[in-house]
């Protein structure tokens, strides 16, 4: 696999990796049609244990076989596909080596009453299961995120030792936050800073609105402005995130229609993000329609910025 130009760029940004880790990134940059670009996009399906499996894949019932999942994957032509160890063990040897795996080692589920998540697996699950990285979700604001960040310190720790990515859901929530902070635009660049400062190469994000929830952070908001408008928004969380020198991808979100979508695609891109993680808004559709619109996806982030 010969390395593009700025896959060695963006490897450069990851100075105190090991040859493994900066291989199994450099295996989820150089994957897929945006391989080679700096772009990504990622196919998450960890909402089963999130909402539940009817909410999940009835709308579209191929989605309960783990393997339709990677199928999808492959034939989007995606740069990796993320999910909890039994959806990855279901189908792990008859897809092995045909594209990068990110194992979520930690879930919640619609039953709990807590803003915590259970560690569900294990770096050694991700080796065995020849996965290139592992992904944890950490909620900034709850009344566990201490918790939260201090097993996912001794996690990254132990993968990084054997080779393997980091990606990090940094979703805020709790207490001190209404659904309107939760995706606030200093909320959303203050957790993907924390993410970066906890040692993630990839950072997952909600995206941002144009709301400022913390009164503190409000003054310095008037002072330094971010402009009113998405793609000023998105730079923002890149920015937070060590300049930009760090791997900042944007969730899907909420079922929305395609339009809205791809408006939002084009935002990321101009703004500098490095690409999509997109789940239920691609797997709950059909799988002609899915793939079309990872597709018309791909195409956006392969368009030049500007």
């Amino acid at each position: 696999m010969q390395l593009t130009p700025k896959v060695k760029e963006i490897l450069s940004w990851y100075e105190s990796d090991n040859p493994g880790t900066k291989a199994n990134l450099a295996r989820i940059l150089m994957q897929g049609k945006l391989g080679g670009t700096g772009r990504v996009v990622i196919l998450p399906v960890d909402q089963g244990f999130e909402h539940g499996p009817a909410r999940s894949f009835a709308p579209n019932p191929a989605g309960y076989d783990p393997r339709y999942m990677f199928e999808l994957a492959l034939e989007a032509g995606l740069n990796a596909y993320a999910a909890p160890l039994g959806m990855i063990e279901a189908a792990a040897a008859s897809y092995a080596g045909c594209i990068p795996t990110i194992l979520k080692v930690n879930s919640s589920n619609s039953l709990s009453t807590t803003k915590d998540q259970a560690v569900t697996a294990t770096v050694q699950d991700a080796l065995r299961l020849g996965c290139s990285a592992i992904g944890f979700t950490i909620y900034p604001g709850s009344e566990y995120q201490f918790e939260m960040m201090e097993e996912l310190r001794e996690l990254a720790a132990e993968a990084k030792a054997v080779g393997l990515a980091v990606v990090v859901w940094s979703y805020p929530r709790g207490p001190m936050l209404d659904k309107v902070g939760e995706t606030a635009l200093d909320i959303c660049a203050y957790a993907a800073h924390m993410a970066a400062l906890i040692g993630a190469h990839i950072i997952k994000v909600k995206p941002p609105t144009a709301a400022i929830s913390l009164d503190a952070a409000k003054k310095t908001y008037e002072k330094s402005p971010v402009a009113d408008d998405a793609a000023a928004r998105f730079r923002h969380v890149v920015d937070a995130c060590f300049g930009g020198r760090r791997l900042v991808v944007f969730s899907g979100g909420e079922a929305k229609g395609t339009e809205d979508i791809l408006k939002e695609v084009r935002a990321i891109h101009a703004g500098g993000g490095n690409g999509s993680i997109m789940g239920r808004n691609a797997f709950q559709r059909p799988r002609a329609e899915a793939v079309n619109l990872l597709n018309a996806i791909i195409d956006i982030y392969k368009a030049p910025v500007g």
